[in-house]
């Protein structure tokens, strides 16, 4: 569920910034800029990738110790005031029309490159967020849903066709509402996690000891099957059929340090109230 709002709501600007572009070269009679355009598609898409490839890249590096836990709970930390900063202040100004064109009308009589650049760094902002926010998600579920994925960046491409060629009525302010709301509770769970790791730091690197930290629930311990030997977890543990569910997408936890779940209602109490006050 996660990958399918993050990659949507970011694959949807991207293709709105390629299609009003693509669509302002054709009426303006400059077919010689198209291939500049897709190859600054395939130039951000390919720099994308290398930011994901070098964070995973520098945090496996780090081995499976405290400074690991520690670069985990920054970074996610981090991801959660980037998705913030995203999803209320740059997305309400999302693929403003009059002010790309002008931006692709100087660039191309600026160089025969300029809309290139305009594509190359109006979509890796977007793919850079993409590829950070999908990194932080695997970090807190351990699993990835290529269909969530999939279809997400399909959905997406086909509303920003549909909307810049077809001239179709789609609420976007409705959309952008709503994967925005999901993506507070996204947000406050990288908060709620990224305490979590730090914690693990703290335990890892002998500055605290685990039976000195009060837990604010504990759900059962995992037991072993004794038919089949296999580890069985209760629904609401972490890793039980509810319980992955709500930690991929709320930061759940089923043993959490007080600070842990503070801080995540905090930030749900900040992220709802901004939601509120740009879509209210």
């Amino acid at each position: 569920m996660a990958e399918f709002i993050i990659v949507f709501r970011e694959v949807l600007e991207a293709s709105l910034v390629v299609g009003i572009v693509y669509l302002l070269i054709e009426k303006t009679n400059q077919a010689a800029h198209f291939t500049k355009l897709w190859y600054g598609v395939f130039a951000s898409i390919l720099a994308s990738i290398l930011v994901g490839f070098l964070v995973i890249q520098a945090k496996n590096a780090l081995g499976n110790n405290s400074t690991q836990a520690l670069f985990e709970a920054v970074f996610l930390y981090l991801t959660a005031f980037l998705i913030w900063y995203v999803i209320f202040w740059l997305s309400k100004n999302v693929s403003d029309k009059e002010v790309l064109e002008g931006q692709a009308l100087n660039a191309m009589e600026i160089s025969s490159w300029g809309i290139f650049f305009v594509i190359f760094f109006g979509i890796l902002r977007e793919g850079f967020e993409t590829a950070i926010f999908l990194i932080s998600s695997f970090s807190i579920t351990g699993t990835f849903s290529y269909i969530g994925f999939f279809a997400g960046a399909a959905l997406a491409i086909l509303i920003g066709y549909l909307i810049v060629s077809q001239g179709r009525k789609i609420n976007l302010q409705s959309i952008f509402k709503y994967t925005t709301l999901l993506l507070v509770f996204l947000s406050a769970g990288m908060i709620a996690y990224g305490t979590h790791e730090a914690e693990e730091y703290l335990v890892k690197s002998e500055q605290m000891d685990k039976s000195e930290i009060y837990r604010v629930w504990d759900i059962l311990e995992p037991t072993k099957s004794p038919e089949t030997g296999k580890t069985l977890y209760h629904p609401f543990h972490d890793k039980g059929s509810i319980g992955s569910f709500l930690k991929g997408f709320f930061g759940y936890n089923s043993n959490p340090n007080t600070l842990e779940v503070v801080l995540w209602f905090f930030a749900m109490l900040f992220g709802l109230n901004m939601w509120r006050r740009f879509y209210f």
